[in-house]
This record gives structure tokens, sequence and C-alpha cells, in this order.
């Protein structure tokens, strides 16, 4: 036997009780107070442009023992300092100092960080609007600025 309300007058206490409930949820919540986007340093876009301030190494998670090389980039539209991951052999190499890259989500569940990179939730696409990809396939040069 539920506690639900079932009378000819139930409607009203239904109703309230359905209001109330639905803010326990974290879903309806992040939704109502749009709280993906203020806690978002992309503000809900998918891509955003940012300059290179220095290259990093993060250690890899248990059970994996490696050196990630990662960029902290300072994004261009609001000044927010993320840390980006450089996919690929080498690619750390192709990235300088002062460069402009375009930085994309990495593609784990809920917006959240992927694999065994702890705290890194993007990864550089473009290097001075170079694909990251064709340079390091050899398939175009790195353009001078």
């Amino acid at each position: 036997m539920g506690n639900k309300a079932r009378g000819l007058n139930a409607g009203k206490t239904l109703k309230r009780k359905r209001k109330e409930h639905r803010l326990h949820k974290k879903t309806f919540k992040q939704r109502l107070f749009n709280l993906k986007i203020k806690s978002d340093p992309l503000v809900g876009a998918s891509q955003a442009k940012g300059i290179v301030l220095e290259k990093t190494q993060i250690e890899a998670k248990q059970p994996n023992s490696a050196m990630r090389k990662c960029v902290k980039v300072q994004l261009i539209k609001n000044g927010k300092k993320v840390t980006a991951f450089a996919p690929g052999d080498n690619a750390i190499k192709l990235i300088n100092e002062h460069d402009e890259v375009i930085i994309e989500c990495i593609g784990g569940k809920m917006g959240r960080s992927k694999g065994d990179l702890s705290g890194i939730r993007w990864q550089v696409i473009k290097i001075n609007d170079q694909s990251l990809n064709a340079l390091l396939r050899g398939k175009i040069e790195k353009g001078r600025r």
C-alpha cells in the first residue's frame, strides 16, 4: 500500500507533491537552473578558441603508467583557463606557446573526462587554423604565424 492520495479531491495534493519531488532530481535541477551552462567554461559551445599558455604532462590513472601530454589554454571568449589533451604521437612537439588552438570535448560520459586522464575534459583539434590530424600524418606543414 502506497501513501499516495487517492480520493475524489486528491488532485491538488498530488500536483503539489509532484512539484516538490521534481526538485530532488539532479537532471531536473540542472535543466531548471541552467547549471550545465553556468559551470561550463565553453558556455554551451561544442568548440572554442584559445591561446596556449604552457605545455604540461599529467600522470595517467591506475593501472596505467604514462605521462600524458597536455596544454594549458586560456579561452579567448571569456579568459577562463582549461587543460586540454594533445592526442597523437609527438603532437605536443607541433604545439608552441602562444599558438592559437581550437579545443573540443574529449567525449567522456556526461561531459566528464575520458579514460585514464584525470580531470581533463577537452582535446586540441586545430593549431593556428590547421588540423592537428593532418599535421601528424604529414599531409600539411605547420604554417608560420
